[in-house]
């Protein structure tokens, strides 16, 4: 290859590194908005996206989405919640285990509870899910988590067969330099997943 060859090749690689630099940037500043606004309405159930739990006792971050979740039921929005996720090795308890026990604590009955306890990631834990609601004729979701996260979780849900809207909860979930990485780490998701698909990229990475 001459160095005319090289230079296309060189000039190439760096329009296609400038266009993915700039998909990022802007799936990253999507990332944000999502997180900030508030699509609260009325569904058919409120979903509670899982976090770590410690021995039946849900850690702050899921304790923020929970407590989240218990104001929306109690304001009507919303029929029943559903808890989402499974256990850890060596746990004793599933997440959604330990979210269901905090929220009948708090005063939500049984009945009004539901989900499932076997998914190890967001795209398993709400394509699990989705079979459970949609047998039950439930197919609008009210989604709960952290704001950086929200944007991943509506679009893995929509994909998943659910009409979803999302909520933040009240967990800062990182500031500075730890919330600006953990909003690019979502963005590489999001842009990932909308290239070939979250279950796809759930296959591929686990």
């Amino acid at each position: 290859m001459g160095w005319r060859g090289l230079r296309r090749v060189l000039t190439g690689l760096g329009a296609a590194a400038l266009v993915a630099g700039c998909y990022l940037a802007v799936t990253v500043v999507q990332v944000w908005q999502v997180g900030r606004t508030d699509q609260t309405r009325v569904v058919d159930a409120i979903v509670v996206l899982g976090a770590a739990q410690y021995d039946g006792r849900p850690s702050p971050q899921l304790r923020a989405r929970l407590d989240r979740a218990v104001a929306l039921y109690d304001e009507g929005w919303a029929p029943v919640i559903a808890v989402t996720g499974g256990r850890m090795p060596g746990d004793r308890y599933s997440e959604a285990e330990a979210s269901q026990r905090y929220l009948e604590e708090l005063g939500v009955p049984p009945a009004a509870i539901t989900g499932e306890d076997q998914g190890r990631s967001t795209w398993e834990s709400l394509d699990r899910l989705s079979e459970v609601l949609l047998a039950q004729g439930r197919s609008r979701v009210l989604l709960v988590s952290d704001g950086f996260h929200l944007l991943r979780v509506r679009l893995s849900a929509d994909e998943a067969g659910l009409v979803a809207a999302t909520t933040a909860s009240d967990h800062p979930g990182g500031s500075g330099v730890d919330g600006v990485r953990r909003h690019v780490k979502e963005a590489v998701g999001v842009a990932l997943g909308r290239a070939i698909g979250f279950e796809r990229l759930w296959r591929l990475t686990g």
